[in-house]
């Protein structure tokens, strides 16, 4: 039994296909608008026996009302309240994107909420402290809390933001490698752009990473579906369930790597 689970961020093909290739998906509808429970639900039962679920959170959470993400949104944010949406600030409308999010991932069953940050969430002392507040109001869940910082944030502070909040540290592994030890949580994003296909020794390398760890990897670029394969195929991973996978496999103060 692996603890190591591959996958797609979303369905490239028809679920019911998916789900014979492969492990793990990520759910990217949530980022945009969280689907209805009975969606959820039936996601969830069309899956097989120890298949995994992670999500993105909902982009009210993490993104300002400026991201061109919001325009998928059912209902546009009001006018007058715009600087009370994103970048975890400590307003109802962010505490109500996270009990959405948080209500789709007890749905689903998922094993980790994905918290991705636009290149505009700087490292200021106004967006650590809220990101700061946030975790530690949410507290410990029943699945594992991912962040994937972008742009220029030192590796030192994201290092210490994670030990101090349990967060797992999601990262391109071929763009830099992540501060926290397992699990993993690898999104590929396509070296130089989506379209992108890996190549057999890049996947090879991968593979070579990951082999025996704990965690997820998630290929988000044109060519996911076939890549994803092929990983399970170098890593001589099973892809018919029942899969092991445990959601409590590290501790806060084990989780960063030791310097």
């Amino acid at each position: 039994m692996s603890r190591l689970m591959v996958g797609c961020s979303g369905f490239p093909v028809a679920q019911a296909r998916y789900w014979q290739g492969l492990q793990a998906v990520e759910v990217q509808k949530t980022f945009y608008q969280p689907p209805r429970p009975d969606t959820l639900r039936r996601w969830r039962g069309g899956a097989p026996p120890g298949a995994a679920f992670a999500l993105k959170a909902w982009q009210l959470v993490t993104h300002p009302p400026a991201s061109p993400t919001y325009r998928r949104l059912s209902h546009p944010v009001p006018e007058d309240r715009r600087d009370r949406y994103g970048w975890f600030r400590p307003t109802g409308e962010v505490w109500e994107a996270w009990e959405r999010t948080r209500a789709a991932a007890v749905v689903l069953g998922a094993r980790a909420v994905l918290f991705q940050c636009p290149a505009s969430f700087r490292p200021t002392s106004e967006n650590v402290q809220n990101l700061r507040r946030f975790f530690e109001t949410i507290g410990p869940q029943p699945f594992w809390l991912a962040w994937e910082p972008r742009g220029a944030w030192p590796w030192e502070l994201v290092a210490d933001l994670c030990r101090a909040l349990g967060l797992v540290h999601a990262v391109d592994p071929f763009a830099a490698d992540p501060v926290t030890a397992d699990p993993l949580y690898f999104r590929l994003h396509g070296r130089g752009g989506y379209r992108y296909r890996y190549s057999d020794g890049e996947l090879r390398r991968l593979a070579a990473q990951v082999q025996g760890r704990t965690g997820f990897v998630f290929f988000n670029n044109s060519h996911m579906w076939d890549d994803a394969q092929r990983l399970l195929l170098l890593l001589n991973i099973r892809r018919t369930p029942p899969y092991n996978f445990g959601t409590s496999a590290f501790s806060r103060q084990s989780l960063v790597k030791n310097p």
